[in-house]
């Protein structure tokens, strides 16, 4: 049987979120980092004809820096990391296509601390994500004090 963290996908929205979200990983998977392969995802998403939230380029400069806050962490555990950037219409649905695409063993991720009002009035992603998931999701508690 292969183990939920052997391939994991690991969705990355800001440099916040890639922080926070490394930052638990180092904390909860350092152990099991030898079998484990990451692969790093950001969504870039389009508006479908409308315009978009900000220039292309600008939003590919942020994913260059979302993607460098990860491979920092990655050489704290040396796991083996892959980074995807994906363009899509819909975040959830571009995060669980890739899901299947390669073949991973779960989705690894740590809620943002939205307020109520904010899940509210967008939905819960993260009750989405892990209903909708074609694979395992593991949530991770928001990480305790570890250094940068």
């Amino acid at each position: 049987m292969t183990a939920l963290t052997s391939r994991i996908l690991l969705p990355v929205a800001n440099e916040e979120d890639a922080t926070r979200t490394c930052k638990a990983l180092v904390e909860h998977l350092s152990e099991e980092a030898e079998t484990t392969d990451v692969i790093a995802v950001h969504v870039i998403e389009k508006a479908g004809g409308a315009p978009d939230k900000a220039p292309l380029a600008a939003r590919e400069e942020q994913a260059e820096r979302i993607f460098g806050i990860v491979k920092q962490y990655s050489s704290i555990l040396d796991y083996t990391l892959e980074t995807r950037l994906v363009y899509g219409t819909d975040v959830l649905e571009s995060i669980r296509d890739l899901a299947v695409e390669e073949d991973v063993t779960s989705i690894l991720f740590v809620p943002r601390p939205d307020g109520r009002l904010t899940r509210l009035l967008t939905g819960d992603l993260s009750a989405k994500l892990v209903l909708e998931s074609p694979v395992p999701v593991i949530s991770l508690p928001q990480p305790t004090a570890v250094e940068e």
